[in-house]
Parts: C-alpha cells; structure tokens; sequence
C-alpha cells in the first residue's frame, strides 16, 4: 500500500512541475522581449506578482512616476507589463491614447480590473455600454447639468463654502483635505443625492467613503487590517444604508420628489427600463464616491500651489477682491455672472489639476485589432492610459513640473478633455460632474480669499501611490482679514 502512495505522491509532484515548467515557458513566450515583434514590447515581470509592486510603490515627486519612466526610457510610450494578475499594455502616448478614448464603442470598450469593480460596483454606469450608459448619463446631468449649477447649486455651494470656512476660524489646526471632504463637499452631495445629512450623524458616511478611497487603489488583498479590506467594509455599510433607504422610498405611501433618489425610484419604476435595483445601487454609491474625495485633494493641491507661489496668490486674490468690489453689497451671495469671469482662478485650477493627476490611470479593452505606432493592439487586449504622461509633456507644457497657472493664458483651456489634458477623462466617459466640481473649486476660492488668509503649519508634502496623496496631511491655521 505504501508503494502504491509513494508512487500516487511522485506522479502528483511531477505533474505539478510539468504544468509550472509549462505556465513559465508560456510566460516567457509572452514576455515580450523576444519575437512578436508587431507587439509592444514589455516585461511581465515575475510569474503571478507580475510588476504589481512595483506599480504600487510611492513616489515622492510630481514628475512622472518612476514605474512609467523607467519603462518609456526603456521600451518607449507604448509597452506591455502585468499588475495584480492582469496583462495589459500601457499607453504613454497621445496618439493611442486619443484613439481609445474617442473610439469607444468602435475600436475600445471600457473595462476596469476586477479589483475596482469590487469597489466601485459590477452594474456601477463605469461598466455601462451603448444605450444604457447614455441613458444613466442623461439622468445625473438632471443634477450636475448647467441649469442645475446655475439655479441651485451654485447656491448652495455658496452656502456651504462659507459656512464651513466660518467653522475654521478659532480652530489652531485644519487639515485641508478632510475638512472640505467632510462637510462642503460630501456633506452638499449626500444631500442632494439622497437627502442625508451627515453631520447629524457624526460623519458616519463620509468614514465608509473615505476607507474606499484609501483603498481604491491599494493592493486588492482583503486581508483584515489591509486598507483594501477596510475599503470593502465601507462599501458594504454604505450598500447596506442605501438599499434600506431604496425600500423605505419605494414602500412609502405618498412620495414627493426631493432629490436624485426619487429621480432613480421613478426611473425604475417605468415600465420599460432597463435600470434594476443593482444599477441603482450602485450608481448612487459612485456618484456620493465621486463627491468625497476628487474635489477635496484638488483643492488641497490649489492652496499648497498657492502658499508656495505668492506671486500667483496675489493675481487670484486681486481677481476675487475685484469682483466683490463691484457689488453694492460686498456679503451678498455670488451670481453666475460673476462666477464666469473667474478667469485666473480658472487657470489656476487646471494648473493645479493638471499636476496634481489626480486620477493617474484609466483603463479600456480593445474590440478589434489596432494598427498604431509600428505596433498591432490585439483585440481583447487591456489598456492601461497613463494621463500624467500627456500632462508632463514637454512638448506641450514648458518646466512641466512647475505650477505655472500663466501657461494657460496661452493655452487654449479644454471645455471638456483634449489629449494634452485629461484630469476629467475623455471622449463619451468624460467625467459627468468635472464643472460642478471646478465650480465648487472656484467658489470655495472667492469665500476664502475675500475674508481670509491662512498660514501653512505642517505637511503639504505630495506623493503618487499611484495616485496622489498627501502623506502628512496639508495642515493650515486660517486667520480672518483686517
């Protein structure tokens, strides 16, 4: 019997290493290096970790990132790698990179890795196509559309911007990311979206979204103490409280419109949709995910730029104090008028978003073989589009690792993304809130340098891990005017 076990171990064992000898023949075969010359060139890295740490290692600078550098200096803009179990080929260039973009539903489809699906959602309007994502979009731009920036929500930011810089006064240390995340930012999405307020509830909402941001684009490893993990977590809660509120909404006996989420049960309530309770879900949890964290760093980023650059907080200071001078009453609340003529808080905001690359990759799936560059982008294949790339162009942005809001008097600004600029995506997915969050920027901005100025404390320090975040935090005390 034991012949007959030793012999049982012996072939198990063996062919075990056949199908490793097998799996790493396959992986060379494919790395890259050699032959396939009509395909990028690239490393897969190490069988199953692939390049992943190096991918996620922080980078202390805002040039670009050292896993992106070392490659183009290597294989050149277009060049294949593998991070967290997926082949993908990845884009460095403005050609390839405007034709995924704009040939979606044509050459390219969207397509996220797994690993932020799991956060973001599998029916979340990220993963939507064709008709269906149009028609999602057509919905949200019932919240984030012109007329509603111009008729109620510039208001309401107005409000909350003053209110909430109000509540910093007297307070020896604010963080800057999280005290405009919490309550001016998040705390005005969540109410429109589906009418909670979180600051009743000691910010319990803004903790599950920031615990997803944090591990968005960690290592997806959902080990207990991991921040993937604690991500999921968050999700989870939020997934919990929404669907609770969706049934409450729907059961309830008599219903007023008041906020998008009677917009969504009216939507799944028409005969002929096509959205389900999991789309609704899940698009509601990314659009309050999309308000917690984007607008919040980016204005972190402006007011670190601006504390660095004294010259240009005096242009944007003047700006703003000339348009309060114009009013009769210089407390009254701002108009759209005087909203659009921001130009130089315009410039700085693309300035400091264009460096800032706060959203460092987007990904999409070829449909159909693509000829670019010398090289064939097989169909199926995974792209990875690298946006700090075209924003670190020298080519289009002279000393591009040094904030120059000036650049952009000569630089046609974008109204929407272009190839040289795509801190809000591009093509059909450009980001649906970009001009409710450059408005929110803006009007922050006039409430705080009409009445204030502020000294830096601590932190500040910017780092990529890959996106951007600020280690230390950004600490400032802000002090009224005389």
């Amino acid at each position: 019997m034991s012949m007959y076990y030793l012999a049982a171990v012996l072939s198990v064992a063996l062919g075990a290493i056949l199908v490793l000898r097998l799996a790493l023949l396959k992986w060379r075969k494919n790395d890259g290096r050699a032959g396939e010359a009509c395909l990028p060139p690239g490393s897969r890295g190490l069988p199953l970790l692939g390049e992943t740490l190096q991918f996620f290692a922080p980078s202390p600078t805002l040039e670009l990132p050292p896993f992106f550098k070392q490659r183009l200096d290597r294989y050149g803009p277009i060049f294949r790698t593998s991070v967290v179990g997926e082949d993908l080929i990845v884009s460095l260039d403005t050609e390839l990179n405007a034709c995924a973009l704009q040939q979606e539903e044509r050459a390219f489809e969207i397509w996220y890795p797994p690993s932020f699906m799991r956060v973001l959602g599998a029916d979340s309007i990220v993963a939507a196509l064709g008709p269906l994502h149009r028609h999602i979009r057509a919905l949200v731009l019932r919240l984030f559309g012109p007329e509603s920036l111009r008729l109620v929500l510039l208001r309401d930011v107005h409000r909350s911007a003053r209110a909430e810089l109000r509540s910093w006064l007297g307070r020896p240390d604010v963080e800057v990311r999280a005290a405009t995340s919490r309550q001016m930012i998040f705390g005005v999405t969540a109410k429109k979206l589906i009418s909670h307020d979180d600051a009743a509830a000691q910010g319990s909402l803004w903790k599950c979204f920031d615990a997803c941001t944090r591990g968005l684009l960690a290592f997806p490893l959902r080990v207990p103490g991991t921040a993937f993990y604690k991500c999921m977590q968050g999700r989870e809660k939020v997934m919990k409280l929404l669907k609770q509120q969706l049934g409450e909404r729907r059961s309830a006996a008599e219903r007023e419109a008041v906020d998008f989420f009677d917009v969504v049960i009216d939507e799944l309530d028409r005969p002929d949709t096509e959205m389900n309770e999991n789309i609704a879900l899940d698009l509601l949890f990314l659009l309050l995910f999309a308000s917690h964290e984007t607008t919040s760093i980016g204005l972190t980023a402006i007011l670190k730029f601006l504390t660095d650059n004294p010259k240009a907080l005096q242009e944007l200071t003047e700006e703003h104090e000339n348009i309060q001078k114009t009013r009769v009453d210089p407390d009254s609340e701002i108009t759209w008028e005087e909203y659009r003529t921001m130009k130089f808080t315009s410039h700085v905001i693309h300035e400091a978003l264009r460096l800032a690359n706060i959203a460092p990759v987007v990904f999409r799936k070829g449909k159909q073989d693509v000829q670019i560059k010398g090289y064939t982008i097989p169909k199926g294949s995974k792209i990875m589009i690298c946006s700090s790339a075209a924003h670190m162009n020298p080519e289009v942005y002279e000393d591009p690792a040094v904030f120059n809001p000036w650049r952009w008097k000569d630089i046609p600004e974008p109204v929407g993304g272009s190839k040289d600029f795509m801190a809000f995506g591009g093509g059909v997915r450009l980001c649906v809130g970009a001009d409710f969050a450059k408005m929110q920027m803006s009007i922050f901005l006039h409430c705080l340098l009409t009445k204030y100025r502020w000294k830096g404390i601590s932190g500040g320090t910017m780092a990529f891990y890959p996106g951007l975040r600020f280690p230390d935090g950004f600490h400032i005390h802000l002090i009224r005017k005389d």
